[in-house]
């Protein structure tokens, strides 16, 4: 038992010693390489730029507030982390390490939550195929050698950080630690807001999970993770204040932009386009209902597939990467690092082959587009958000087969008589 033990860490340690020395040779090796990428709409959004974020420390550190120059939108816990570090430009080093240390984070609670088997034993709900799954070893190492991830950390965007805070409040609410799992979302939803969606079915995780000594109630459970998550991010909000001389103006800064979609630069979202193309008169209208359109699936999916709150958390992550307001790959690469969790459904889908060939082809048909569209000036917008659309489908296409896969497995389950036989919707 200790030799398998050992020899489960010794593979785990060399897979993370590997990713780190890919992404440290990336960095050094190719060293216009981080710039390069830093540069890429589909990397760097308004909200996660490392270039923004730069400009703000500079702000930061000649002692005027970061966001008087409508450029950076981000947290502004970011930059007294940051500004410990030494200059990112004279010695990038420092830099490259704590974006590796992160990735290595985010991979560690992604074998957590692997290696627990609740994708496919949850705590009311058992899979009858939930013997074939795959290690931790195998979903980190997913994760850690996956281009969009390791593209998403060269580009040192700043949703590397919230994707950690995710990962991390999901493995201690799977480790039945709600306390964990709310502080960690907590976090998550301070650096980028949309994050809190997720608390529905992160406290179903966690009261599903939680300790068999507590007696508390469903309802009594609920209101004080809830509350644990209100005094951390007032918390968080009331240093940031701190942070900034005492106002209140980063809270336009970061959340407002996301919330009104004040700026326009182009992305691998659908909100951008839109918007642009909307009179000022209908703007107000259609914001709010984008809004309620990316919200209203955090209900349906919690109650539907209430039995499986770690497969809501996996659906809601895939939709957020398709229609929050500023996505990124760093988005799609949490979601395609949570899908392997569910390997025993995969015989289920229907559509994998169309999935992959779809998300590909959006992959290296986008950055033609864009150059196309922005540097050959042979294109207009029209060329780059037509594959966006793309791409959004593909992820969509994913997020569906994955949906009718966990349903068709827990039907199966209710009518064994249908097991191998075909359905059809009318």
């Amino acid at each position: 038992m200790n030799g398998g033990r050992s020899m489960t860490l010794g593979r785990t340690a060399a897979l993370f010693a590997a990713a780190a020395a890919v992404r440290l040779a990336l960095f050094t090796v190719f060293p216009g390489l981080p710039d390069l990428l830093t540069g890429r709409v589909e990397i760097s959004t308004p909200v996660t730029s490392f270039k923004r974020l730069q400009e703000g420390l500079f702000l930061y550190n000649h002692n005027v507030s970061p966001y008087d120059g409508g450029v950076y939108h981000q947290a502004p816990l970011l930059l007294p982390l940051f500004s410990l570090l030494p200059s990112g430009t004279a010695q990038p080093l420092f830099t490259y390490l704590l974006y590796i240390a992160v990735d290595l984070l985010s991979a560690n609670a992604l074998t957590k939550i692997a290696d627990s088997g609740e994708a496919g034993a949850s705590a009311l709900f058992s899979s009858p195929r939930r013997e074939k799954r795959w290690s931790g070893f195998v979903v980190a190492a997913v994760f850690l050698l996956s281009p969009f991830t390791i593209a998403n950390c060269i580009g040192r965007s700043t949703t590397v950080f919230s994707t950690c805070t995710i990962l991390y409040a999901i493995a201690k609410a799977v480790a039945g630690a709600p306390l964990g799992a709310m502080v960690s979302l907590s976090f998550a939803a301070y650096l980028s807001m949309y994050p809190l969606l997720l608390l529905p079915p992160l406290l179903l995780l966690a009261y599903d999970r939680r300790k068999s000594t507590s007696t508390s109630s469903a309802a009594a459970f609920t209101l004080t993770n809830v509350a644990v998550v209100a005094v951390c991010l007032l918390f968080l909000l009331g240093m940031s204040s701190v942070l900034t001389g005492g106002s209140w103006e980063f809270l336009q800064s970061t959340y407002g932009v996301q919330l009104t979609l004040s700026d326009l630069t182009p992305n691998v979202g659908l909100w951008w386009y839109f918007f642009i193309e909307m009179f000022d008169s209908f703007r107000a209208f259609f914001v709010a209902v984008f809004w309620l359109h990316l919200s209203s699936y955090v209900g349906g999916l919690s109650i539907r597939i209430r039995r499986q709150p770690l497969v809501v958390l996996t659906l809601l992550t895939g939709i957020f990467a398709i229609f929050k307001p500023y996505p990124s790959i760093g988005d799609t690469s949490l979601f395609l690092g949570l899908v392997p969790l569910f390997r025993h459904v995969f015989p289920l889908m229907r559509y994998t082959f169309v999935v992959a060939a779809t998300i590909m082809y959006a992959t290296f048909l986008g950055p033609a587009f864009y150059h196309l569209w922005i540097y050959a000036g042979s294109g207009n917008a029209n060329f780059f958000y037509a594959i966006t659309l793309v791409w959004s489908l593909g992820q969509s296409l994913l997020v569906s087969d994955l949906t009718f896969a966990v349903l068709r497995d827990e039907w199966e389950v209710e009518r064994p008589e249908m097991i191998g036989k075909e359905i059809r919707q009318i």
